[in-house]
């Protein structure tokens, strides 16, 4: 069956923005001491694509032993956001994806499906003037293969017929869970049986060979 819509994640796979997230994380956790940064950018590591605000939970729990309060959730997630804006604005694509996004922009429908923020997600992707690329841009809440789901659903799609891109653990289970394609990209996810490239510069063929 023919490839008929393509699904992006945004970091590490449309901005090279994963280093950037990286550092947020870092200074965010930098009070609390250099125990709980390094833990906490291990468990960032592992789990890429899951949501900041998960992250800062996980360190209160296990790290911490407390439960986070929702006031210093949002306080948290301010200044995470607030690190990480300038960087975003100059950060650089991703090799390759400027390409598939030019070749394949009105035949086949786009979108992105990430774990950061809704409001952030799409105000990024218009600074950068990506936006118009997307006939949807969605990010978390909910998790991801609740979104994914929903995408494939409102497309009317046979799943198989679907294409999840993506860069961490989360992409690839949330494209299982829904039962699409997946495509791998960057260090995590190489090896095994998945279609796997460094960046994307070869993603166009792959697409091309099935759409």
């Amino acid at each position: 069956m023919a490839l008929q819509c393509l699904v992006f994640d945004c970091d590490g796979v449309i901005l090279d923005s994963v280093p950037v997230k990286t550092r947020a994380f870092a200074r965010v956790a930098e009070p609390f001491g250099a125990e709980a940064r390094d833990r906490l950018l291990m468990y960032h590591k592992i789990h890429g694509g899951v949501s900041r605000y998960q992250k800062f939970a996980w360190l209160y729990e296990h790290v911490l032993g407390r439960t986070i309060t929702p006031e210093e959730s949002r306080r948290m997630g301010a200044l995470f956001a607030e690190y990480v804006w300038e960087e975003l604005r100059v950060c650089p694509l991703i090799p390759g994806i400027q390409e598939v996004l030019d070749g394949w922009r009105g035949r086949l429908p786009l979108f992105v499906c990430s774990g950061a923020p809704q409001e952030e997600l799409v105000s990024v992707l218009q600074l950068r003037g990506l936006d118009g690329y997307f006939s949807g841009i969605y990010g978390s809440p909910p998790a991801k293969a609740a979104v994914l789901a929903r995408i494939v659903r409102e497309q009317g799609l046979d799943p198989a017929d679907v294409l999840m891109v993506g860069d961490a653990p989360t992409d690839r289970d949330a494209a299982e869970d829904v039962g699409t394609q997946f495509y791998g990209v960057g260090s995590i996810l190489q090896g095994g049986d998945i279609p796997w490239g460094q960046d994307l510069t070869g993603l166009n063929a792959w697409i091309g060979a099935r759409a």
